[in-house]
């Protein structure tokens, strides 16, 4: 997987005892090395992984190409659209057209979306899409023998609130997909617009031009975590990033 992937992944390698090997970045591009990757799969890997985008600099890894090294090996590549999922998704509609990245890709497997970031839903839902239900089926546990009866669970959470669910389902019917076109139309205009007025500013530079709603800044002037601290001291309280040095800001608009 990539280094920028999220540390989501790293808490269920260490969870589930499994040895996870993080792939460099292109310095240039900011997207996982593709060739890297090819030569770090073995017999043993189980999983690749992609972002899209990925959260510290809010760049789409390259979802075709590493399909390829997927479908070559015989290995599931999971794509993980937790941060930008809702956009990425309507993007085509908004007029911002995307490379494919989503099922229309032949070596994705799984996708990942949380609905509580740019679908507005409240946090505790999430979304995780197979592309097909014999793969879907390994995520469910069952014990039939109980003495209390069959009981069966989709996840690793065993009880969940009705409650979110209802929320969530509420909130997607409400925007639907011409809302979320919309919402996503916004939030583009005004990622590009903003990452325009970093860019101007004397002594930063984007670390990335934006794939989707992430701003990536850094400097080669001055140290950017002064800029950071004074963003913060004025209430502008954005993420601090590293190797290399820089702060990014995700745009939401509503």
């Amino acid at each position: 997987m990539p280094v920028t992937a999220h540390p989501a992944f790293n808490k269920a390698g260490s969870y589930f005892k499994m040895k996870l090997i993080r792939i460099p970045v292109d310095p240039n591009t900011l997207e996982v090395d593709v060739k890297q990757m090819r030569r770090a799969i073995t017999k043993n890997t189980c999983m690749i992984i992609a972002s899209a985008p990925c959260f510290p600099h809010g760049t789409i890894d390259p979802i075709q190409d590493i399909s390829k090294i997927a479908l070559e090996y015989g290995v599931p590549l999971h794509v993980d659209g937790c941060l930008g999922g809702f956009l990425i998704a309507f993007m085509d509609k908004a007029g911002f057209p995307l490379k494919p990245f989503d099922f229309r890709v032949p070596g994705v497997m799984s996708i990942s979306c949380d609905s509580h970031k740019y679908g507005f839903t409240p946090k505790g839902a999430s979304v995780i899409l197979y592309r097909t239900p014999e793969i879907c089926s390994h995520q469910f546990y069952a014990l039939a023998d109980w003495p209390g009866g069959i009981y069966a669970s989709p996840s690793i959470a065993g009880s969940r609130s009705g409650f979110l669910i209802a929320c969530c389902w509420a909130t997607l019917m409400y925007y639907g997909v011409d809302g979320y076109v919309e919402e996503t139309r916004k939030i583009i205009q005004a990622t590009r617009a903003l990452a325009q007025g970093w860019s101007k500013i004397d002594g930063l530079y984007l670390l990335h031009n934006p794939d989707v709603s992430v701003v990536a800044v850094g400097s080669k002037v001055f140290n950017i975590y002064y800029v950071l601290d004074g963003l913060r001291d004025r209430g502008w309280h954005l993420n601090g990033l590293q190797n290399p040095a820089g702060y990014f800001d995700e745009f939401l608009c509503t």
